[in-house]
């Protein structure tokens, strides 16, 4: 079985494709394109590039094209993209701007170029269907939670990698086992012997902090939208509601100038004074741009913030973990979340730390009780593996 996973961007198309035999995989090609202003010759282009590499003969030997779709206003879970998913995801343009629109068009596009071939998509939300009520819910009318205003959590992929991962490597397969079947066992796997606890950090471009117990999420610094939670390169980040209203009367600004304010001129771009780029951001640190250094701490403070949060929740934590771009490179960040944590377990060896660059690795003392870890994550691969048991459901 081959199951080609697309990663779709406003200019991009990322793509990976994975062969299954049982339940083994390999990873037969993997490209990219930048700066596309054409989608079909994007999406020839890299058909092209998976026949000329030999990975496929033909479009037709692809089993599906799965997704890392974002948000829809009612589905979640893995599905087939139909005209009814895709018009729940339109209903959730507003909220997701710079995500939804790409991957509609992408997917009707791939619709058109293969329409014999299934469109399957995971949703990010998909990982947070079984949090406890309390973290769904905001303080608002019941009419708005029914019409759709609660925290759905994101990054899903990504942090369900790293609770599948992070137990492997604290020796609990059972638990590993539970989370690779989450979605298959309609979450039952929270219930079992033991107790394994994880704070799972992904930290890049876009940021979100989720707890995990037992392989399961229980919440994600996320809510209502990808705008929230930790500060982004350009977007907000958690916002008090009232700020909108306040701007619109004290500035004169229209919603869409609050919009585009809020999701690109915000984070640590309109913190650092214009920097987007946490690289960029820590260059500007290094000459004494005090802003700069005031965005780099502002983001440590609220990734800790959600620490916290989830190390109370979950009464104690096994193991911390950090990935994505900047968690996976960044030696820096991490010194700085993990200051001073000595006291809840949290112990970090320096040098196994500033050793640690975008591999594998467990980066705290030896006798930590905490295990602090890195790990690259891989979210096309939860996405081809989800893709593979909804066609082995639905075959």
């Amino acid at each position: 079985m081959k199951i080609l996973v697309a990663n779709l961007g406003s200019t991009s198309l990322k793509w990976r494709l994975f062969a299954f035999e049982g339940a083994q995989f390999s990873l037969l090609h993997k490209g990219g394109l930048e700066r596309v202003t054409d989608y079909p010759a994007g999406i020839n282009e890299c058909l092209g590039q998976l026949k000329q590499a030999g990975a496929i003969q033909d479009e037709s030997e692809l089993s599906a094209v799965g997704f890392k779709t974002v948000l829809a206003q009612t589905v979640t879970g893995c599905v087939e993209l139909n005209d009814a998913v895709l018009e729940d995801m339109e209903g959730g343009n507003l909220i997701a701007p710079a995500h939804n629109p790409p991957y509609l068009t992408g997917i009707r596009l791939f619709a058109e170029r293969m329409p014999k071939t299934p469109l399957v998509g995971l949703f990010e939300t998909a990982f947070y269907q079984w949090i406890p009520d309390t973290a769904k819910r905001y303080g608002v009318p019941d009419s708005w939670y029914h019409a759709g205003v609660r925290r759905w959590g994101f990054h899903g992929a990504s942090h369900k990698f790293i609770a599948e991962r992070s137990a492997e490597l604290l020796g609990r397969e059972d638990i590993a086992h539970r989370a690779r079947q989450l979605y298959v066992d309609q979450g039952k796997s929270m219930i079992g012997d033991g107790d394994c606890r994880v704070i799972s950090c992904h930290l890049g471009g876009s940021s979100s902090v989720t707890g995990i117990r037992n392989g399961v999420a229980i919440g994600n610094s996320m809510g209502l939208s990808p705008q929230s939670g930790l500060p982004h390169n350009n977007r907000v980040g958690d916002l008090d509601a009232m700020a909108i209203p306040f701007m619109m009367q004290k500035k004169g600004l229209t919603l869409d100038h609050v919009i585009r304010d809020l999701c690109h001129e915000g984070g640590l771009k309109g913190v650092s004074g214009g920097h987007n780029d946490l690289r960029d951001v820590q260059a500007q640190s290094d000459q004494g741009n005090q802003d700069a250094q005031l965005a780099i701490d502002f983001l440590v403070a609220e990734i800790r913030r959600w620490i916290g949060s989830y190390y109370l929740e979950l009464n104690g934590i096994d193991a911390l973990v950090f990935t994505a771009g900047i968690g996976e490179n960044r030696a820096m960040m991490r010194e700085a979340v993990c200051a001073q944590l000595g006291n809840l377990g949290v112990c970090l060896d320096p040098v196994e730390n500033e050793a640690c660059q975008a591999a594998e690795a467990v980066i705290s003392h030896e006798d930590s009780p905490v295990k602090v870890m890195v790990i690259p994550t891989n979210e096309e691969l939860v996405v081809a593996r989800e893709v593979k048991r909804f066609l082995e459901k639905n075959s």
